[in-house]
């Protein structure tokens, strides 16, 4: 065929089209995500460009910079009524400008900020060749043990690369409870989720752990990425849509119009119970519920401790953003179906979680098992399907996440000659050592325990009077067994730490820098304000409880 037979073939074909249009999108309304994304592809360039000497600086000086002009982003928007009156969809239909979405945004701004103070801590670890070291390995892509690290630690390098990778961690989990279609809400999934399995594997310290950590995770994170994606795929299947609202006007039976094309799958039932059962796993797995839990342990545990600390907090706060606007803005229609299984996952998990953390030797595992009861006690607020049940689950996500930062601040200050000492018999008599440490985690365990005065007593108030009142009273009272087990190994870490005798050999308590002091003295303030007077907050959630559908 000549080169001008295919010419005349394609303006012939070409011809008839429509101009595309162009999408709108309201950049003021994205500007905290967009603010962080911007951040993060500067701090790549950074990387590339800046000398090696300074970047450290720079990066540090470019994240807090971004984190707080991304909350101030939110508060404006907030000020506006986009929390409120002025609630809307925005970015032709992808993103949901509302109250939980304002709320979850800043406080998982709030929660990364003060997370990372302890990735730029650099004052824990000895000097190694006349540099200072932070908790990440000099040269990320050397062998664990091989020469170019050893030489890599020698010249002073530092993997700086983890403040971009951090911020684009932010972004997904920004955009993730906001999504309000489900190809957005894979996407955002994956923005976090990628950054996460790299910032797993490149401690300094026990470098083969925290790698084989970051490959438990990323298996079975793409495991869950897989399961969720069928979902949706069934659910465009039984909807012909993506769009939550268009989902949600099927399965309320309000949609007569139906596309040719998926008359034969449209409002098949089979579809929407597989479908949803699976992004129901999906997002089950990202919040550490029994029986998705497998990989929180070993990769509380491997992880450096900083990375641990904001994964704990922040994937929370997100992960329960997206599964409230899941189950209340698509499927309320589905109520029926969904609740007696969320009961039967809330009270495996609150009580496995607990029961499973008494017998953890390990300061990392044992709060990686209580993050797995946590997970359980915010789904019996998930549970309660009332704007309480919202409003409270976003109280005790905000709660939760600086408790949880500053506990593993704290687990930072703990070292040995071999780094962090994270063996619970380590830590016996360190109230005699280090009065001051000791009192400050006990009043994280209090605050995990549950104890009044605590942030973690406020929360769980909250959300279990939420989910009684949303007819759930059995899970309640198996929610209180479970907080009174979990109370018993929290004690007894109190116990370890103020009761028993120091060993000659035990370990020392780091002095660090401003930055972690910072965090741990946030946390503590956080905790102490929730907990004492936490009306204004409650007030704040309960005012932001509203969905735009």
């Amino acid at each position: 065929m000549s080169a001008t037979a295919v010419h005349s073939l394609w303006t012939t074909a070409a011809e008839p089209i429509d101009k595309i249009p162009a999408p709108t999108v309201e950049y003021a309304q994205l500007a905290p995500a967009l603010i962080v994304v911007g951040a993060a592809i500067v701090g790549v360039l950074v990387e590339a460009f800046v000398p090696r000497k300074v970047r450290y600086h720079v990066q540090v000086f470019l994240t807090v910079v971004a984190l707080v002009a991304a909350f101030a982003a939110v508060v404006a928007l907030a000020a506006g009524g986009y929390g409120t009156t002025k609630a809307r969809i925005a970015a032709m239909g992808a993103i949901a400008v509302d109250g939980p979405a304002l709320f979850l945004q800043g406080t998982i701004l709030l929660a990364s900020l003060v997370a990372v103070f302890t990735f730029a801590e650099r004052r824990l670890d000895p000097e190694a060749h006349g540099n200072r070291v932070d908790s990440f390995a000099a040269q990320a892509a050397s062998v664990p043990g091989s020469d170019s690290e050893k030489a890599a630690v020698k010249a002073g390098f530092t993997t700086t690369e983890v403040f971009p990778l951090v911020l684009f961690a932010i972004t997904g989990m920004l955009v993730f409870p906001a999504a309000n279609d489900l190809l957005t809400l894979f996407i955002a999934l994956e923005v976090f989720s990628l950054p996460l399995y790299l910032l797993c594997a490149v401690a300094r310290r026990k470098r083969l752990m925290s790698q084989e950590a970051a490959v438990k995770y990323f298996l079975l994170g793409a495991f869950s990425s897989a399961i969720l994606l069928f979902g949706i795929a069934m659910l465009y299947g039984y909807a012909g849509s993506v769009s939550y609202a268009k989902i949600a006007d099927v399965v309320d039976g309000s949609v007569r119009t139906i596309d040719p094309a998926l008359a034969d799958t449209m409002g098949n039932d089979a579809l929407l119970l597989i479908g949803g059962a699976m992004i129901l796993v999906g997002l089950l797995f990202k919040v550490g519920a029994v029986p998705f839990h497998m990989w929180t342990p070993d990769v509380y545990q491997g992880a450096p401790t900083p990375v641990t600390g904001f994964m704990a907090a922040a994937t929370k706060v997100a992960a329960f953003g997206a599964l409230l606007r899941l189950l209340y803005v698509v499927l309320p229609g589905m109520s029926w179906d969904w609740r007696p299984v969320l009961w039967a996952i809330a009270i495996i998990t609150m009580l496995g979680g607990a029961i499973v953390a008494i017998t953890q030797t390990d300061i990392k595992r044992l709060l990686a098992y209580s993050s797995i009861a946590h997970a359980g006690f915010i789904l019996a607020g998930v549970i309660a399907t009332t704007p309480d049940g919202i409003s409270s689950v976003m109280f005790y996500l905000a709660a939760y996440s600086f408790v949880t930062i500053g506990a593993f601040a704290v687990v930072t200050l703990v070292r040995d000659a071999g780094g962090e000492a994270t063996h619970l018999s380590k830590w016996a008599g360190l109230g005699r050592r280090s009065p001051l440490v000791a009192a400050v985690f006990a009043v994280f365990l209090l605050a995990f325990a549950g104890i009044p005065l605590t942030s973690g007593f406020t929360g769980k108030f909250a959300v279990f009077k939420a989910a009684a009142e949303g007819g759930a009273g059995a899970l309640v009272v198996v929610g209180v067994i479970s907080s009174a087990i979990a109370a018993f190994f929290y004690i007894r870490v109190i116990v370890l730490m103020f009761f028993s005798e120091p060993k000659a050999e035990g370990p020392t308590v780091a002095v660090p820098s401003p930055l972690t002091m910072t965090t741990i003295a946030v946390g503590v303030a956080v905790t102490l304000v929730l907990g004492v007077v936490p009306q204004y907050f409650l007030d704040l959630a309960s005012q932001a409880s509203v969905f735009v559908r």
